[in-house]
C-alpha cells in the first residue's frame, strides 16, 4: 500500500478515551494517536480487531525499584531489562524507577549512570526519582536544582533507614529547593525512633523470626511520619507525594490535610489491598516482608475508601524485587533476623490484572476509574506528557485487555527475575491480551515481542503538571526529551555493589526499598 494514512488502526473495540468511553477506533501514525473516532475512514498499513475487548491507556507506574543497589549493598535482582518485560507483559507502558543516591556521591552522577543502564535494556519508557541521601558536597546547591532544571522534576527521601533518612532540618531544605525550582517530593515516611525502638526490644527477646518485621514497623510509625510531613508541606507551601500508604489513619491525615488545601498526594499498592499481616505466617514468610508491612482488613476497606473519594490518587507497585536465595532475601542466610532480610516483593506484572479484576470485573468501580487510578493519574501527577491518556496528540501507548479471561496466578509464572510470584494462587478476571508502546507492539498472546534498549526517557513536566491533582491546576510541562543510545554499565554502580567502605556490601545489615 503506497502512503496509507495512518500506520495502525484499532477497530472494533470499546475504548476509554479523552471523548468518553464507547465503540471508538484509534488511528496511530508516527507512534503518536492521530484520530480518535467512530467508524474512523483511512487507509492503514495494519489494522487490529479489537472487537469483545477493552481499548485503554498503557499503564503508568511510578513508583518501581529497578537495577538499583540498596542501602546494604544489594542489587535488585531486576535489571532494565527484565523489569520492563514483566510491566510490558503486564499492561504497563511507562515506569518511573530511582537513582538511588548514596551518601558521598555527586547526584549529577547517579541520575547520569542509572539513565545508562536504563538506556542499555529498557523495553519501554522510563523516567527517575532521585533518591536524596546526600544534601551536602554540592548536591542540594548545584546538582538537584540543575537535574530539576532538565527535567528530573521528582525527588523521593526517606524519613527512615540510617544511610538514606534526612532529619528534620535537611528535609524542610530539600522542600523549599522543590518549592522553588517547581519539584514534588515524596515521602516513605515512618518513623525512624519507632521502627529502631521496636526492633532493639523484638531482638533483645529472641524474636527475630520474618513475621516479627510487622511488629517492627508499628502503625504509629506510619501515623507520626505523615503528619509530620503533611504539616512540613504546609508550612514550606511545597507540593509532596506520601507513597505506599497503608493505614486507616495515615489516610485519614491525608485526607485531612488536603482538606486544608496542603498540597499532598498519596499512593498505595496493590499488597496493601490485598495482602493483610497474617501473611507473614505464610510458609517462606521472607517473600512478603515489605515495608511499611501489611496491615489488616479494617486498614485495607479504609485504603479502598480513600481511593474511592480521591484522598489517594495512584495505586503504584512498588516493585522492589529480590530473590529468594544468598543474592538477595538470604544475603546473610536463611536463618538471618528480620531485620537483615531484604525488604520488597516483584509487583510490575500483577498490579494492573489485580487492580481491573478488583475495580472493574468485582464492580467496586468503572472501568473509567482503573484507568484514572492506574495511568492517567500518575502520568499527571509527575507531569508525564504524553502518557496515560487516549488522546489526539499523545504517544500511541495502548493496552488491549480482554476483559472475560481468567487466570490464576502461579508460583514462578511472570517474566521478571525474582523467581516466584507473591500472588500465587489468587485468581483474575480480566487480562491484557496486546500492548503498544509509541504504536510497537510489545506484547501480544502473551508473547514478549520488545528488545532492550527501544524504551524512551521521560523528562518531567512543569510543577503545575505535578500538582495537577492536589491543586486543581492545569498541567503545562512539555520538557519530554527521548533517547535510544546504548552505553556501558556506570562503573559507580558496579562500585557499589562490590565494594562498602571495604567491606562486602552483603555484610551490611540495613535493608530497606
Amino acid at each position: 500500500m503506497q502512503n496509507p494514512d495512518y500506520d495502525i488502526l484499532i477497530r472494533g473495540g470499546t475504548s476509554v478515551t479523552d471523548k468518553g468511553t464507547g465503540p471508538f477506533d484509534i488511528a496511530i501514525a508516527g507512534g503518536k494517536i492521530a484520530a480518535v473516532g467512530p467508524d474512523l475512514a483511512g487507509s492503514t498499513e495494519t489494522e487490529i480487531d479489537a472487537s469483545g475487548k477493552l481499548v485503554l491507556p498503557g499503564g503508568v507506574d511510578t513508583h518501581c525499584h529497578i537495577e538499583q543497589v540498596s542501602g546494604a549493598g544489594l542489587m535488585n535482582a531486576d535489571t532494565f531489562e527484565t523489569a520492563t518485560r514483566s510491566a510490558a507483559m503486564g499492561g504497563t507502558t511507562t515506569v518511573v524507577s530511582f537513582a538511588a543516591q548514596h551518601p558521598g556521591h555527586r547526584m549529577k552522577q547517579v541520575v547520569s549512570d542509572y539513565a545508562a543502564l536504563a538506556r542499555k535494556g529498557a523495553m519501554i519508557d522510563y523516567a527517575f526519582h532521585m533518591i536524596v541521601a546526600d544534601t551536602g558536597n554540592g548536591n542540594l546547591d548545584d546538582d538537584i536544582p540543575a537535574l530539576i532544571a532538565e527535567g528530573h522534576r521528582s525527588i523521593k527521601v526517606f524519613t527512615t533507614y540510617a544511610k538514606v533518612k534526612q532529619d528534620d532540618k535537611a528535609i524542610l531544605d530539600i522542600l523549599d529547593l522543590a518549592k522553588r525550582d517547581g519539584a514534588l517530593v515524596c515521602f516513605h515516611a515512618e518513623n525512624d525512633g519507632l521502627i529502631g525502638h521496636m526492633t532493639q526490644k523484638l531482638l533483645a527477646a529472641g524474636k527475630t523470626a520474618p513475621k516479627y518485621h510487622a511488629t517492627s514497623h508499628p502503625r504509629e510509625a506510619e501515623i507520626e511520619a505523615i503528619a509530620r510531613m503533611c504539616r512540613f508541606a504546609e508550612f514550606t507551601g511545597a507540593g509532596i507525594m506520601i507513597f505506599h500508604v497503608s493505614t486507616r489513619e495515615g489516610a485519614e491525615t491525608i485526607r485531612r490535610a488536603q482538606a486544608r488545601g496542603v498540597p499532598v498526594q498519596a499512593e498505595t499498592c496493590p499488597h496493601y489491598l490485598f495482602m493483610t499481616v497474617d501473611i507473614l505466617e505464610a510458609e517462606n514468610p521472607a517473600r512478603f516482608m515489605c515495608s511499611p508491612p501489611q496491615r489488616t482488613t479494617d486498614d485495607q476497606a479504609a485504603l479502598w475508601d480513600a481511593i474511592a473519594d480521591g484522598t489517594i490518587g495512584l495505586v503504584t507497585s512498588d516493585h522492589a524485587p529480590y530473590r529468594m536465595d544468598d543474592t538477595g532475601k538470604f544475603a546473610h542466610g536463611v536463618d538471618a533476623p528480620f531485620n537483615k532480610i531484604a525488604n520488597g516483593m516483584p509487583g510490575l506484572e500483577t498490579r494492573l490484572p489485580l487492580m481491573f479484576d478488583a475495580m472493574v470485573s468485582n464492580g467496586r468501580a468503572t472501568v473509567e476509574d482503573f484507568v484514572a487510578l492506574t495511568a492517567t493519574a500518575p502520568a499527571q501527577a509527575f507531569g508525564l506528557t504524553g502518557k496515560g491518556r487516549i488522546a489526539e496528540g499523545f504517544d500511541a501507548d495502548i493496552a488491549i485487555w480482554d476483559p472475560k479471561r481468567r487466570h490464576t496466578y502461579g508460583p514462578d509464572d511472570l517474566h521478571d527475575n525474582v523467581g516466584y510470584n507473591p500472588f500465587e494462587g489468587h485468581a483474575v478476571i480480566g487480562w491484557p491480551v496486546e500492548v503498544l508502546s509509541h504504536g510497537r507492539c510489545l506484547m501480544k498472546d502473551g508473547t514478549c515481542l520488545a528488545k532492550p534498549g527501544q524504551g524512551r526517557v521521560e523528562l518531567e513536566g512543569a510543577l503545575a503538571g505535578l500538582l495537577t491533582l492536589a491543586l486543581g491546576a492545569e498541567g503545562r510541562g512539555d520538557a519530554k526529551k527521548s533517547t535510544g543510545a546504548d552505553s556501558q554499565v556506570p562503573d559507580i554502580v558496579r562500585e557499589l555493589v562490590l565494594v562498602a567502605g571495604g567491606r562486602n556490601p552483603r555484610q551490611l545489615p540495613e535493608v530497606y526499598c
